[in-house]
């Protein structure tokens, strides 16, 4: 009777293991480190990914609440990952003027600047294609492999966006501040290529 107990325990403890790793690979293992943002509180540029590591969202910060754990939710009409998405469906649309209006400082400024020297004939600032962690593309490929985790923290929010491109593993972060009822974009970031827009000196 014992021995039965033990197995009938044993199997318990194994089907709650496979449930949490199932739920775990929904968005991939955690990272080592969180990406380290430029905003109040964060502190010097996002890491790069291990190499060969995997492209997974990061792991919020922590006190910031997960609104999407599963990149099968639906998006919710005016969140953080709603206004993030059409910038991968439409390949280039984060330097469209017509789109500054998702935009405040210091994203706002650096893409305005960017946009001065393109008509100054000076050349260009920005790669076109930022949102894609200024790579080549496949869209198809994209649409595949595209996660996204969103994270609200009051008036401040973090869309983490992961995909896949030729093989290797693409991380970046977008960086959001609630104006007037609506999310404002206020910086990007790569993690994978260590960059991020509010950098770039567009003069």
């Amino acid at each position: 009777m014992a021995h039965r107990r033990f197995l009938a325990l044993s199997g318990v403890c194994l089907l709650a293991a496979l449930s949490g790793a199932a739920a775990q690979g929904l968005l991939g293992a955690p990272p080592a480190n969180a990406p380290a943002g430029t905003q109040p509180g964060d502190s010097g540029a996002p890491p790069a990914n291990a190499p060969g590591g995997a492209a997974e969202p990061a792991t919020p910060p922590v006190g910031w609440s997960p609104a999407e754990a599963a990149p099968t939710a639906p998006i919710q009409p005016g969140s953080p990952t709603a206004v993030v998405r059409p910038f991968y469906d439409q390949v280039g649309l984060e330097i469209d003027p017509a789109e500054r209006s998702h935009f405040i400082d210091p994203a706002k400024t650096v893409l305005d600047k960017s946009d001065a020297l393109r008509k100054s004939g000076q050349g260009e600032c920005l790669d076109p294609n930022m949102a894609l962690d200024n790579a080549d593309y496949d869209k198809a490929e994209i649409d595949k492999s595209l996660k996204t985790l969103e994270a609200i923290n009051g008036d401040q929010a973090k869309v983490i966006v992961a995909f896949v491109i030729s093989g290797n593993p693409h991380r970046l972060e977008w960086k959001f501040k609630r104006v007037d009822g609506d999310w404002k974009i206020t910086d990007l970031l790569s993690v994978t290529g260590e960059w991020a827009l509010s950098q770039y000196q567009c003069e």
